[in-house]
């Protein structure tokens, strides 16, 4: 797979390999190889902000090959492509696919523990902010046919709390006379957890004086 990647010290083969690294931690997956190392070895220096992927790439290879070789220089300099100066000692060492001293593939250390678990944070944290909010269909079911349904949606109205927002009702038929409320709210996803708002406020005091039972009839993602 490394000899796809070309051209590293070029725009386009930056591009390519930020492509490539969307979504993964190393070119492989989660998990280092020897892959990464000989593409590394290819990569001048660590590439700027524009490339988002590479940069968290490199600097979690960068991390592995100084904790195996402590004291030393990682990174390759490049002039122009046609006079380009040999790699420092140990990514070429690390790009030999015979070299058995270079243990890429043995017990995680704790440098790299740290530098996984820096990047599935940051992964996580970029995930909350696409996920946003959520528009939720909620089932409301009174305790009998004398329930005051006008009262039982002002109750469920009243509730209030950052990053929930109340949307349109209507009322359903469910049989002997008895009515449901349809509600739709739309929540942000980080800040109102759907269960919790049932179970601590819509089905006890003072609304479970109205509200017999709370169901989520509908879930989407906006």
């Amino acid at each position: 797979m490394a000899a796809v990647f070309t051209d590293l010290h070029t725009e386009s083969g930056l591009k390519c390999l930020e492509k490539a690294l969307s979504g993964k931690t190393y070119i492989s997956g989660d998990v280092i190889s020897k892959d990464d190392v000989k593409v590394f070895g290819a990569v001048p220096t660590k590439p700027g902000s524009e490339f988002q992927n590479v940069s968290c790439w490199y600097e979690s290879i960068s991390a592995v090959l100084a904790s195996r070789f402590p004291g030393k220089a990682v990174g390759v300099k490049f002039g122009s492509p046609a006079a380009a100066p040999a790699p420092a000692e140990p990514a070429k060492e690390a790009a030999d696919d015979d070299d058995d001293d270079l243990d890429l593939f043995g017990d995680e250390t704790e440098e790299d523990k740290k530098v996984a678990a820096e990047r599935e944070a940051a992964k996580a944290s970029t995930k909350k902010k696409e996920s946003g909010k959520s528009s939720v269909l909620l089932d409301i079911k009174p305790w009998d046919d004398e329930t005051d349904m006008k009262k039982l949606e002002e109750a469920v109205r009243s509730i209030e709390m950052p990053g929930l927002h109340w949307g349109a009702s209507k009322l359903v038929p469910v049989g002997y006379g008895i009515k449901k409320l349809q509600i739709m709210m739309t929540i942000v996803d980080d800040l109102v957890s759907v269960d919790t708002l049932i179970e601590e406020r819509l089905t006890v005091e003072p609304i479970n004086e109205f509200v017999q039972s709370c169901d989520i009839a509908a879930f989407n993602k906006i």
